[in-house]
């Protein structure tokens, strides 16, 4: 759910920054170039005021007709040639026919065509000139031309023109772009953070809930969730798993303590029916068929009733986790079965390492392996071998039981280990049916499993398989 909503958030707050920051990276590029246009104009205003009062043209030997003309002739192209060679910008005059009153440097044209001679026939209609197009840092070879009229007497006598270069001002534009992308990337830092804290604060209480519910499902049902974190709804879903919890493990219980209940008290009554059952068969003539068949299906009762109580126990009683020398505890008790094997003909034997630790109960584990054990014994014909294993994998440990019995088809596989399952081909081998339910439920508390599966040519392999890290 994380990977969907942080790019969801994170796109959404990336197009807000950069409807923000575009428009402002326009606006920034558009003051700064009204502000050299506003110079600009604030310039030829003042050169403007020096021309207005040079309006005679010069004789053909150069001079005017009053020395004071000449004077302020001289004053404003030595005010051009220094502004020009402070700040490279051309400047001239001009008379309304296009000949130069000054100019800096000497020679500057008339612009004829383009936004320069727009801004000069503007001028000469004695208006300021419009602002140029927009110029934006990539443009090398944009200028900025600007005319304002000189007048005299309220008549247009001749126009000011300056032609500006732009390097300075797209220097000024690309750096305040590049304090923008700044501040958009530093922005983009605290959205990011602030998606993984949200999305965090949010979704933990779910990871939370979905860690419970999964420990719940494997049997640990003493896992809760502390409803403290995350926003309201979710506080108040994990009180409501709380509280669903609670009363699932009452339920469950309860169940459980009525089959222990019901398997102790019966047990009693049991005992004493078999008792009187050995009474009455002492006044009966000796192998009385009746009084074996009851016989036989009391004691199957009674066994019936000692692995409820004992499935009872099984999922009632936490597991004492240990470092565990699993392939030793393997190898022990297929020592402790190879009397009964040698017995019945069967060839039990250990194959694989003979150190090998992994996390387990000990006690809960040497069961779990005395029932599938005495199961694969109960169903390998005589002469044929029972292999007991035990190999590491990454972080498990895998004890392998396999016989060469007759084996399950794959509908039987699917119900093996079921409470009071047993398959009508096997009705005549004594059993309840409970075994492999109590081997899974002591291997569940423990964190290990048990799987079956067919051992070709044919027969059944079992493996219980044990972490080899704590809990």
């Amino acid at each position: 759910m994380r990977t969907r909503l942080l790019p969801l958030l994170i796109v959404l707050m990336a197009g807000v920054l950069l409807a923000l920051g575009v428009p402002l990276g326009v606006i920034t590029a558009g003051v700064e170039q009204q502000r050299v246009v506003v110079d600009r104009i604030d310039d030829a205003a003042r050169f403007a005021s020096l021309a207005q009062f040079v309006t005679a043209r010069p004789a053909a030997d150069g001079d005017s007709k009053t020395p004071e003309e000449d004077e302020r002739r001289a004053t404003l192209r030595t005010e051009l040639a220094r502004y020009y060679g402070l700040y490279g910008i051309r400047a001239g005059v001009f008379y309304r026919d296009h000949t130069p009153m000054a100019a800096a440097p000497a020679g500057m044209p008339v612009p004829r065509e383009g936004e320069g001679a727009q801004a000069f026939s503007e001028a000469l209609a004695g208006r300021r000139s419009h602002d140029p197009h927009q110029i934006w840092p990539w443009d090398d070879t944009g200028r900025i031309p600007v005319a304002s009229p000189v007048i005299r007497d309220g008549d247009v006598v001749a126009v000011v023109m300056t032609d500006s270069p732009t390097a300075q001002m797209r220097s000024h534009v690309l750096r305040g772009w590049l304090l923008i992308a700044a501040g958009e990337c530093a922005a983009m830092l605290v959205a990011v953070a602030a998606a993984f804290r949200l999305t965090g604060w949010v979704l933990r209480p779910v990871r939370v809930l979905d860690a419970a519910s999964h420990d719940i499902a494997t049997g640990r049902m003493n896992a809760r969730v502390a409803a403290t974190a995350g926003p309201p709804e979710l506080r108040r879903l994990a009180r409501s798993f709380n509280e669903m919890a609670d009363n699932v493990e009452d339920v469950l219980e309860q169940q459980r303590a009525f089959v222990a209940d019901a398997s102790h008290q019966l047990r009693n009554p049991l005992s004493a029916l078999l008792l009187r059952i050995e009474l009455l068969a002492l006044e009966l003539p000796d192998g009385n068929a009746e009084i074996a068949s009851v016989r036989t299906e009391g004691k199957r009762l009674a066994r019936v009733l000692d692995d409820l109580l004992d499935l009872a126990l099984a999922e009632h009683t936490a597991a004492d986790l240990q470092l565990t020398d699993v392939a030793a505890l393997a190898a022990e008790r297929v020592d402790s079965w190879r009397p009964l094997a040698d017995d019945k003909g069967v060839l039990l034997t250990y194959e694989g390492q003979r150190a090998v630790t992994g996390w387990a109960d000990p006690i809960a584990l040497s069961s779990a392996l005395d029932a599938v054990v005495d199961n694969a014994l109960k169903f390998t014909p005589e002469g044929r071998p029972v292999t007991v294993g035990v190999a590491p994998e990454g972080e498990r440990v895998h004890v392998t039981v396999a016989d060469r019995g007759p084996g399950l088809t794959d509908d039987e596989l699917v119900r093996v280990g079921d409470r009071f399952w047993r398959s009508s081909r096997h009705q005549n081998v004594s059993g309840s049916g409970l075994g492999l339910s109590i081997t899974r439920a002591l291997l569940t508390a423990g964190g290990a499993t048990i799987t079956y599966a067919p051992h070709p040519p044919h027969g059944l392999k079992v493996t219980v398989t044990v972490p080899r890290t704590a809990p």
